[in-house]
């Protein structure tokens, strides 16, 4: 069964037996705070690991990996979840390099754009179907359903479009794929400067969720982005999908400054013993 959200991590022991951890999240926005070396990272990373094992791998690895979960409904044993990471690395992989069909893919920031590309094209035939069934199954109120489901992509891009009004960049809203259009020639998202790639990644992976309950992790999303869109990301994103648990590390004041400091634990607040 799939949760809505995670409603505790319980971690026996982040390194070599030390600092238990019990966090109660949220299930909306939950932000983990803390000085460099005191587990902020390896909390994540533990969670993520715990969310990717299979079946099989679960029950062999439990107690070793010492990750428990606790969802909403609590009788779940899974939950969707995204993952975005921020460095902006040169591609090193050899199977990502074979998989790449793009020449302009240098990054993992653009790998990361290449795969949600594929998902942006499916997010959009989804919304055909669901706007072709409201008026199949001659629902008297299609033409209002039709007009809000369409109105998730045009908001998106209006969002894309404010955020990038600073350089001239816009959405080709002829396009099917992510392309803009600048200084009269229209670039692929891969041309984008790092700060640019990472703030769309972040705001297309909402989008294309589709406004279902999910989890969405983020290790210090910040490091690429100016002080402005810090301080806009977490409204962006609850904007785009308020059903979507947010659970992020961050270094910077500026990404809670604004109305989000309820939102906020630090690490040495749920160590126990």
């Amino acid at each position: 069964m799939t949760a809505n959200y995670i409603k505790r991590i319980e971690i026996d022991s982040l390194w070599h037996g030390t600092r238990h951890i019990i966090w109660e999240l949220h299930p909306g926005v939950n932000v983990l705070s803390g000085i460099n070396g005191v587990g902020k990272s390896t909390i994540l990373r533990k969670t993520i690991l715990r969310l990717t094992q299979g079946k099989e791998e679960l029950e062999r690895d439990y107690n070793q990996l010492g990750v428990h979960l606790t969802f909403e409904p609590e009788e779940a044993d899974t939950v969707r979840f995204d993952v975005i990471r921020g460095v902006d690395r040169p591609i090193v992989s050899a199977d990502i390099l074979n998989k790449v069909v793009e020449a302009r893919l240098a990054t993992e920031l653009d790998w990361q754009l290449y795969q949600l590309q594929r998902r942006y094209l499916d997010y959009q035939v989804n919304q055909s179907n669901r706007i072709v069934s409201l008026f199949t199954a001659a629902d008297p109120d299609a033409q209002a359903k039709a007009s809000q489901i369409a109105s998730e992509k045009v908001h998106f891009q209006d969002l894309v479009d404010n955020l990038f009004r600073a350089t001239g960049k816009v959405i080709d809203r002829t396009s099917n794929e992510i392309y803009f259009h600048h200084l009269d020639e229209r670039i692929p998202p891969y041309l984008l400067s790092s700060g640019e790639k990472q703030m769309l990644i972040i705001l297309l992976t909402v989008l294309v969720e589709d406004r279902q309950p999910y989890v969405l992790m983020m290790d210090e999303p910040e490091i690429s982005l100016h002080i402005e869109w810090q301080q806009q990301l977490l409204e962006l994103i609850t904007d785009l999908n308020p059903n979507a648990q947010v659970i992020l590390t961050t270094h910077s004041p500026a990404v809670i400054m604004s109305g989000w400091g309820d939102c906020v634990t630090d690490v040495e607040d749920i160590i126990v013993g």
